[in-house]
């Protein structure tokens, strides 16, 4: 099994057997394009991401027997997603280990968002706080999961949950973040955090 020791300003990669992996070296940034779903009825999660999500298809198509649906809510992305129909699908895993991620820009986008999903039918939503992030979690008709999310002022050492009540106003959410987290290890302000990781992957670090 692969595992990973980490700090913000050393990464150490180790193998099978404890050995020292040496770091490949890259000569540019990978950034987020997009992903693929393997999906059994193609219409029906059509309408859930574009009715209720605000995606919109840029393209649809047959490539041999498959049908491909692209979608995408950036102008600079042909496409976030691509759903595959025609292709035997895996049963998804748990939604929180298992999803796609979706960065919003407000709180009230959060609420907007529940609201949209509660006018769907959508069961089993969760508000979760990451500390570094708010964030809701749900599934598409299909069961895979989905995380809609907008970032916090904090950066907090992760894995971190707690629950997150959107009925709070947005200055009684960020105050009790950061309640929960100040004492937490790597507690600080993001705009810190961004700064020392941008140092790790120029390489300029300490």
């Amino acid at each position: 099994m692969l595992t990973v020791k980490y700090s913000i300003a050393t990464f150490v990669w180790f193998g099978r057997n404890g050995e020292d992996l040496p770091m490949a070296s890259f000569s540019s940034r990978l950034r987020f394009a997009h992903t693929t779903r393997l999906v059994r009825d193609l219409e029906p999660m059509l309408a859930f991401y574009c009715d209720v999500l605000g995606f919109q298809v840029t393209n649809r198509g047959m490539a041999g027997d498959a049908e491909l649906a692209f979608v995408s809510q950036d102008p600079n992305e042909h496409h976030q997603i691509v759903f595959i129909q025609g292709i035997e699908a895996t049963d998804p895993q748990f939604m929180f280990v298992d999803h796609l991620a979706f960065r919003t820009g407000s709180i009230d986008d959060l609420r907007a968002i529940q609201a949209d999903l509660e006018r769907a039918g959508v069961e089993g939503v969760a508000q979760v706080s990451h500390g570094n992030a708010w964030s809701l979690y749900f599934t598409d008709p299909e069961g895979n999961g989905l995380e809609c999310f907008v970032d916090s002022p904090f950066h907090v050492a992760q894995p971190y949950l707690e629950g997150l009540d959107l009925s709070q106003s947005d200055d009684e959410i960020e105050a009790a973040t950061r309640a929960d987290i100040e004492g937490k290890p790597e507690f600080k302000p993001m705009e810190q955090w961004r700064a020392e990781f941008t140092a790790v992957l120029d390489g300029s670090e300490g």
